[in-house]
C-alpha cells in the first residue's frame, strides 16, 4: 500500500482566534498528538516545509485581497468578518496552510507517493476570490488544485468537499473553469447558505460543479449511499487526473458547529470512496487538505481514522 506523507507546521498555531471560538489552536496540537502516538508504529521522514508564494495565492485570490488581508494583520485587527478573525501571527500561519497544501500536491505529483495529508490551519473552503469567510483566509485547496493545473499542466483535478459545510469559496473560484470538478456533500439548509443542488457551474464550467445538500437526520446509510453513488457518477465524467479533499469532519454527530449524524467509523467509508474513484481515474493520487472539525478530541479521532484508510505507512513532513 502506497505510504503517506503527512504535512504541518506547529507556527500555524500562532493563529491566535478568541479563547471561545471554536477554529482555535487546540485543534491543530490534538491532530499532531494523535498522529505522532500514531505513527511512531511506522515510518517518519522529514519533508519539505514552506508558504505560499504572492503569485500562488493570486492564481485564485484578488490581489487587492492579498493587499487588504496583509494590511489588516499586520495592524492585528482582531476580528475582519463576522467569523473570522486575525493576529500577529496569521499572516504566516495562512501563508503555511496554502503551502503545505501546495507542498503535498507536490510529493504526489512528483511520483514519491500516492497520498498525503496536510493538517493546516487556519481552514480554507469559505475564503473567497477577494474575501475572507467562515475562519477561512487562503483557499488552502484551490491554491493547491491552481498550482497542479499551472506547474504540473494538468488537464482536470477533481475536488470533494465532505465538510458538512458547503465549500461555497472553492465553488466560486472555479465556477466557470472546465479544468476543476468541485463535488460537495453537506448539510443543507445551512450555512453559508450556497450549495443548492441547482448549482451546476457557468460558462465553461457549466456541469463541472455538482452539490449534494442533505437534510439534517437524513440516516447514515442513506448518506453514505448517496456520496458513493453521486461522487462516482461525476467521476466519470471528470475523469480526474488528481483528486484533492477538502476534510471537513464537522459532520460528525457530536461535533458543537456542524453535526450531521456521522459517527467516526463513516470517515473511513467516505474516504475508501474517494480512494476508489482516484485509483479508477487519477492513478490512486490523492491529496487531502484539513477543513473543519470543532470538537477537538473527536476531531483527532476522525483524521486517524482517515488516514488509516489512506494507508498503513506514514511518512510525516513536518
Amino acid at each position: 500500500m502506497s505510504p503517506i506523507w503527512l504535512f504541518s507546521d506547529p507556527r500555524m498555531l500562532d493563529h491566535q482566534t478568541p479563547p471561545e471560538h471554536p477554529e482555535r489552536p487546540e485543534r491543530l496540537s490534538a491532530i499532531l498528538k494523535a498522529w505522532r502516538h500514531w505513527g511512531f508504529q511506522h515510518t517518519c521522514i522529514t519533508g519539505p516545509v514552506r508558504e505560499a508564494k504572492p503569485d500562488e495565492l493570486a492564481r485564485v485570490h484578488t490581489e487587492a485581497y492579498l493587499t487588504e488581508l496583509d494590511n489588516a494583520i499586520a495592524g492585528s485587527a482582531g476580528q475582519i468578518e463576522a467569523d473570522t478573525w486575525v493576529s500577529s501571527g496569521s499572516g504566516l500561519a495562512a501563508r503555511l496552510a496554502a503551502g503545505l497544501a501546495i507542498e503535498a500536491t507536490e510529493v504526489v505529483l512528483q511520483g514519491k507517493t500516492k497520498h498525503a495529508f496536510s493538517a493546516v490551519r487556519p481552514p480554507g473552503h469559505h475564503a473567497r476570490p477577494a474575501s475572507a469567510m467562515g475562519f477561512c483566509l487562503y483557499g488552502n485547496v484551490a491554491v493547491a488544485a491552481a498550482h497542479a493545473l499551472a506547474a504540473h499542466q494538468l488537464d482536470r483535478v477533481l475536488i470533494v468537499d465532505f465538510d458538512v459545510h458547503h465549500g461555497n469559496g472553492t465553488q466560486e473560484m472555479f465556477y466557470e473553469d472546465p479544468r476543476v470538478g468541485f463535488f460537495s456533500m453537506h448539510r443543507w439548509p445551512f450555512y453559508p447558505g450556497t450549495g443548492a443542488s441547482d448549482e451546476t457551474g457557468a460558462g465553461p464550467g457549466l456541469g463541472y460543479t455538482k452539490n449534494l445538500p442533505i437534510a439534517f437526520e437524513t440516516p447514515r446509510a442513506e448518506i453514505i449511499a448517496r456520496f458513493r453513488a453521486e461522487l462516482e457518477s461525476f467521476a466519470d465524467r471528470i475523469k480526474p487526473e488528481l483528486v484533492l479533499i477538502s476534510a471537513g469532519f464537522d459532520a460528525h454527530k457530536l461535533d458543537p458547529v456542524g453535526n450531521l449524524g456521522l459517527e467516526t467509523e463513516d470517515y473511513n467509508t467516505l474516504t475508501r470512496t474517494i480512494l476508489e474513484v482516484a485509483n479508477t481515474h487519477a492513478d490512486g493520487r490523492v491529496v487531502s487538505v484539513l477543513e473543519g472539525g470543532y470538537n477537538v478530541p473527536i476531531l483527532a479521532d476522525c483524521v486517524v481514522a482517515h488516514l488509516e484508510t489512506m494507508g498503513a505507512e506514514i511518512e510525516l513532513a513536518h
